[in-house]
């Protein structure tokens, strides 16, 4: 069905002859026919519906469509396969005709990108799927992930280097992009490379395609840690009042934000009475005990400026 057609659609919701606005459709001869005067507004009618029948539940899904456009997938999804041996009805072909769709099949081949580009595509998609499933990112992550990829093989980048860590490279570089808080220790865990090697490739990819992913904050880290440690609502709430009071204070500005959102919990355990050591907190922030005692006495220094008690940032609970 065309634009036109649609549009044609669209525009007569009132009959031309009698002004009325009662129009139904007759879907049995294609009409838009008034109710008041009987005429046939227009005699076409677009169908919007799938192009098949579900009949039982094992039917649900009969698209002859295929899958989508999609960065994830090494072809894009637009791959064609040309094979000259049978027709639609499964009888061999003439030898003028097979002799003619091999040279169909082997100008498509050269037509396409070099054998190189696509294995390695090929088999960098495979370790993407494999990562994001592993990390539970959503499609979003990894459609971008597979654009950053794509951009630094383009450029060459990765000659000479690992194909899995620049996978897991561009996955965390996505995941920056989109705000997702996934650190990059539990990238290159999933990853089959060290940990070094895929922190090498991300700074390389950064300063090479001029990323600019936007700066943590330790406001998102905090549910995350929250929900290793168990701790109740109000705790988190706590320490998120703590984080927005030290914020108004500049106190946040050059700190490493999992070390700031870890120090804000502590503190709020300490108010609330939950018991939390300093040693599980810091291991579900994936920080030091060093770097939570350091800012957390720099939390709590700029709270004493402003002569606020962490005791009355609690909440109450009726």
């Amino acid at each position: 069905m065309n634009r036109i057609n649609k549009e044609k659609e669209d525009i007569a919701s009132s009959c031309p002859n009698c002004g009325g606005s009662k129009i139904v459709n007759d879907r049995q001869t294609g009409e838009r026919v008034c109710v008041s005067c009987g005429l046939v507004v227009t005699d076409i009618i677009m169908d919007t519906g799938p192009e098949y029948r579900v009949f039982n539940l094992q039917e649900n899904d009969r698209r002859r469509t295929g899958t989508g456009y999609s960065y994830s997938i090494y072809d894009k999804g637009l791959s064609t396969v040309i094979k000259g041996d049978k027709d639609a009805s499964g009888k061999r072909l003439d030898f003028e005709t097979q002799r003619r769709m091999k040279r169909l099949q082997r100008q498509d081949n050269r037509s396409k990108v070099n054998e190189t580009h696509a294995r390695n595509l090929s088999i960098a998609m495979a370790e993407l799927d494999r990562l994001t499933s592993e990390l539970h990112l959503p499609r979003s992550v990894k459609e971008n992930a597979a654009l950053i990829y794509s951009k630094a093989l383009l450029k060459d980048l990765n000659r000479g280097r690992s194909i899995d860590a620049f996978v897991a490279a561009s996955l965390y570089a996505a995941c920056r992009l989109l705000s997702i808080p996934r650190p990059l220790k539990d990238v290159s865990m999933a990853s089959k490379r060290l940990h070094s090697e895929v922190a090498m490739t991300y700074r390389l990819i950064h300063k090479e395609l001029k990323l600019r992913p936007p700066v943590d904050g330790p406001f998102k880290f905090v549910p995350s840690i929250a929900a290793k440690l168990k701790v109740t609502q109000p705790t988190e709430q706590t320490a998120l009042k703590i984080l927005r009071k030290a914020d108004e204070m500049r106190e946040l500005t050059g700190k490493d934000p999992r070390g700031l959102a870890a120090a804000a919990l502590y503190m709020a355990c300490q108010e609330t009475g939950e018991k939390r050591v300093q040693r599980l907190i810091a291991k579900a922030a994936g920080t030091t005990e060093v770097t939570l005692r350091n800012r957390y006495r720099g939390l709590k220094d700029a709270l004493n400026k402003i002569h606020v008690d962490a005791a009355e940032l609690v909440p109450h609970i009726a």
